[in-house]
């Protein structure tokens, strides 16, 4: 076990700040980009923090599904009684949703006293917003005497901050087009950043099942104990339940997972892989799986809010995310209208998003995002206009004040679904009244 004993008791420099908020403030000006792919500077302050995780990490990239993945595997393992933590990102609210232990979130005194942790370490190194809070992330984890850690890639797998770490378990959930400004724009090269997780005699478990050949040649010069679903693991469903199957085991009548959406058995059938995996240094239940599925919670993916009219909150922003949000609307009855509050960045396929949707929107409610990469209400009324030429739609300057008039406008038998972006997902969120169901 390495000896932490220099930064278990953090004193902060007058110059730095003293609250979280600060400390936001002050990490996200420290790098000119907001992403600078590459891992040396991570890497850098890592080797001074000297850091080592002593525990099992299991690392989960994919263009979608990861979350739900690391929220599964999260409360699997809590179910199974083990001390376990969650790196995480973006957030909705709060940026101590990123950093959780026991399935709860890191207090602000703890974050201060990792982000100064961290800038000990660092030794005026630059580092981005996303790099500062792995380490940080990583350092807490390590105070709190964890079993197991799950960490989600932030942006691709091979250039990723959380990369410096060497998993002992790695999922990739899906791969389609997005963030190509980074990672390519092609499923081949999008597939070969996120295949950039995979090492040698590791457990590479992959839950697209028509996944690009960069991953699985990735997977192969590496090394890598690669497993693919509908080959080497899968389910089938039946009624209320669904049964997964490997050439090792077979778990017959599980529970659906609370997550809405039937690809959600994908990403549950890879959780169960990573599990089996693991059953030697962490042992989990048929029971415990099955309790896991039944409580895991996350939020603004198909989360559904009040009933009359009823809300759904959904962060989807490609246009796979945007398909399954169409199956997923189709699949929930509904006597009234659909009401969309929409909101995207101006760097997402925005069009491709529209199209995947608009059979199931009956009225657009369209607003800017109050951040620098926002797409404006005007530019993304064109874009539906062009889609949907005869279309109900308004414009507001920004979410909140598309959402009161859509509250405004709906009747108790209609349904408000809000759309696009975590941003768009987020700012309503912080004008629901608490607490926030998921009926």
């Amino acid at each position: 076990m390495p000896n932490f004993s220099r930064f278990t008791s953090v004193s902060i420099p007058i110059s730095l700040p003293s609250d979280l908020a600060g400390w936001l403030s002050y990490i996200e000006a420290l790098h000119p980009k907001s992403i600078a792919m590459g891992l040396e500077r991570v890497d850098e302050v890592w080797q001074r923090l000297n850091l080592p995780p002593a525990f099992p990490i299991i690392t989960v990239a994919g263009t979608n599904g990861k979350g739900s993945t690391c929220a599964m595997l999260e409360r699997i393992y809590h179910e199974a009684g083990y001390r376990v933590a969650s790196y995480s990102s973006p957030h909705l609210v709060r940026y101590n949703e990123r950093v959780r232990v026991a399935c709860q979130e890191a207090n602000d005194q703890a974050l201060c006293d990792a982000f100064a942790a961290v800038e000990a370490g660092r030794q005026g190194t630059a580092l981005t917003y996303f790099e500062f809070g792995t380490l940080a992330a990583m350092w807490h984890f390590m105070q709190a005497g964890i079993d197991v850690a799950i960490l989600e890639v932030g942006l691709g797998g091979r250039l990723d901050a959380v990369n410096i770490f060497d998993p002992d378990c790695t999922i990739v959930t899906s791969i389609d087009l997005d963030h190509m400004d980074f990672l390519g724009n092609s499923r081949e090269s999008i597939g070969f950043e996120k295949a950039g997780i995979f090492r040698r005699d590791v457990a590479a478990i992959c839950g697209d099942s028509n996944p690009p050949e960069s991953l699985l040649r990735h997977a192969a010069e590496v090394g890598a104990d690669c497993s693919q679903i509908q080959q080497d693991f899968a389910f089938e469903t039946a009624n209320d339940s669904w049964t997964y199957f490997s050439s090792v085991t077979k778990m017959a009548d599980l529970p659906m997972p609370a997550l809405t959406g039937a690809f959600q058995l994908y990403n549950a059938a890879c959780v169960i892989t990573a599990i089996q995996t693991l059953q030697a240094k962490l042992p989990v239940t048929v029971e415990q799986i099955a309790a896991g599925l039944r409580a895991v919670i996350l939020p603004g993916r198909f989360q559904r809010y009040q009933k009359k009219p009823l809300v759904v909150l959904d962060v989807a922003h490609n246009p796979h995310a945007a398909n399954t949000l169409a199956q997923n609307l189709k699949q929930l009855p509904c006597a009234g209208r659909t009401l969309a509050v929409f909101a995207m960045l101006a760097d997402k396929d925005i069009a491709g998003v529209i199209s995947a949707v608009q059979g199931e929107i009956d009225v657009w409610y369209v607003a800017g995002i109050e951040h620098t990469r926002g797409a404006s209400a005007d530019q993304l009324a064109g874009l539906v206009n062009q889609a949907m030429p005869h279309c109900q739609l308004h414009k507001y300057p920004n979410v909140t004040a598309a959402y009161a008039q859509a509250c405004i406008d709906a009747g108790e038998n209609d349904r408000i679904i809000v759309f696009g972006s975590f941003f768009t997902v987020a700012d309503v969120m912080r004008v629901l009244p608490s607490p926030q169901p998921n009926d």
